[in-house]
């Protein structure tokens, strides 16, 4: 099995967060930080730190400024305002303050003593993460957060990538893909009726939006949450599992409905043809291996040849 990409943006060190940001840090954290350290993985051109202060007080830092993508500093904010709403009760870690401040966007966590999954994945950590994801299902359904966005709302024209395909350049496109454009464009027209529900989603599961802490499975950074079918993250989450050494999706969703697959295959082939946005060099060829997968699940669920 080839090595699967790696997930890692441009993270920004400690030291180079403005001086007023990790000033309002230390205050909120009540002493001095004496260790920083920056946490890989992510595709956000964004500090990630666990923080320890004088007084020997713990907390992650996840702040970022308008460069070098002025795209990330709103998504930061959507994360604020939803990790504000969730309650103590979801599989999360504590958000302790958040605020903005000299251009940046600052979200100060509880510090959680955990890992990633091990990649490529294993079966028994795996198996605990679905069975922590379908009861995060249950108990964020219906949605705590009243005034979520839809899943229509978040992911919008994004998900409608065959159809933006057929007026592009398709060089290069899968072959089966190109043979069933027109009828791809067709099936995922109807995905946001399939996959609209009052279910909070987080949106974007992956293993590196995952830790395993004990027995605990916590999930972070949702600033994709949305209200959907509660199988919505199941889905999206699959191709990537496949793409990490993991079981293929076809295996572990086997009723999966084949707009919403249309969809999360069409968004993958589609973005990772685009150009890498700025601070985020990896986050295509990411897309790419995931797309591989989703295609085949798609090639499957629709059974054309």
């Amino acid at each position: 099995m080839s090595r699967p990409p790696a997930v890692g943006g441009s993270r920004v060190p400690w030291s180079r967060v403005p001086e007023e940001v990790r000033a309002a840090v230390e205050e909120f954290l009540g002493g001095r930080v004496i260790e920083a350290r920056t946490q890989e993985g992510g595709f956000s051109p964004a500090a990630a730190v666990r923080l320890r202060t004088e007084h020997g007080r713990r907390a992650f830092v996840k702040t970022v400024g308008p460069e070098p993508n002025p795209d990330t500093p709103p998504i930061y904010r959507a994360e604020l305002r939803i990790a504000a709403a969730l309650p103590e009760s979801a599989p999360v870690p504590r958000l302790l303050t958040g605020f903005e401040l000299a251009g940046w966007v600052t979200l100060v966590f509880e510090d959680v003593e955990g890992e990633h999954p091990e990649l490529p994945w294993r079966r028994d950590q795996l198996d605990r993460v679905l069975e922590a994801l379908a009861r995060m299902s249950r108990a964020l359904t219906p949605s705590p957060v009243a005034d979520a966005p839809t899943v229509a709302e978040v992911f919008g024209d994004s998900f409608h990538g065959w159809r933006r395909l057929t007026g592009e350049d398709t060089a290069g496109l899968d072959p089966w893909a190109l043979r069933h454009l027109g009828e791809l464009a067709e099936l995922e027209a109807g995905w946001e009726e399939v996959a609209a529900g009052d279910s909070l989603a987080h949106g974007d599961l992956r293993a590196d939006n995952i830790l395993l802490a004990g027995e605990r499975v916590f999930v972070v950074d949702w600033p994709w949450a949305c209200r959907a079918a509660p199988w919505f993250d199941l889905l999206c989450m699959l191709p990537s599992v496949g793409m990490q050494g993991g079981p293929p999706p076809w295996e572990l969703f086997a009723d999966a409905e084949p707009a919403v697959v249309a969809a999360v295959a069409g968004y993958l082939a589609r973005q990772s043809r685009q150009p890498p946005p700025p601070g985020l060099a990896t986050v295509r060829e990411f897309q790419r291996a995931q797309g591989v997968v989703a295609l085949e699940w798609l090639r499957r669920r629709t059974g054309w040849d």
